[in-house]
């Protein structure tokens, strides 16, 4: 039996650039009025380095999340009203997929071809996860976010048979 620690470890993890690139986001999304933030202002309120919210930014807005304008009153905005942004297409842009197609490719050991890419369970499992990952994030936009964790909570709950339709409807991958 793993001890508490192993477990703890061992966890499915968001990566820091994506909860940071999020926590960013959601508190250019809190301004009012559309004020544009600079970077040691974000970096201030969310207890973050000011080259790691700089870099953060540098993608959001690469990635058309935000928009920056320079001088006195410059700073950074949402690009789009918060409703506009989708959880997913954040998420995809500052990590990438939890699984993607490639990921036999990228994880068949010693071989150039994985000794399971023809009948394998665990592919099965990871592309089930990431269905479901797609669908929920799917429908979560930033202005979901802006809420309590209990008012979280009650929207996932009220989405939960969507999510089971995808899980029921999940279909192997087949790489070959």
């Amino acid at each position: 039996m793993l001890s508490p620690r192993t477990r703890y470890n061992r966890r499915m993890k968001l990566s820091t650039q994506e909860e940071y690139g999020l926590r960013c986001l959601l508190h250019l999304a809190r301004v009012p009025g559309g004020q544009s933030l600079t970077i040691p202002e974000i970096s201030k309120a969310e207890g973050l380095s000011v080259p790691n919210v700089a870099k953060l930014m540098r993608l959001l807005r690469m990635g058309g999340m935000v928009q920056s304008a320079r001088g006195q009153a410059g700073g950074y905005t949402l690009a789009r009203p918060p409703e506009k942004i989708i959880l997913s297409d954040v998420l995809d842009l500052l990590g990438g997929q939890f699984f993607s197609s490639k990921f036999c490719e990228r994880h068949a050991g010693r071989q150039n071809v994985c000794n399971h890419a023809v009948d394998c369970s665990l592919r099965v499992l990871w592309n089930t996860i990431q269905s479901v990952l797609h669908e929920v994030l799917g429908k979560i936009t930033l202005r979901d976010l802006l809420c309590s964790e209990h008012q979280m909570a009650d929207l996932l709950a009220c989405r939960a048979p969507e999510i089971l339709a995808v899980v029921q409807s999940a279909r192997p991958i087949h790489t070959n």
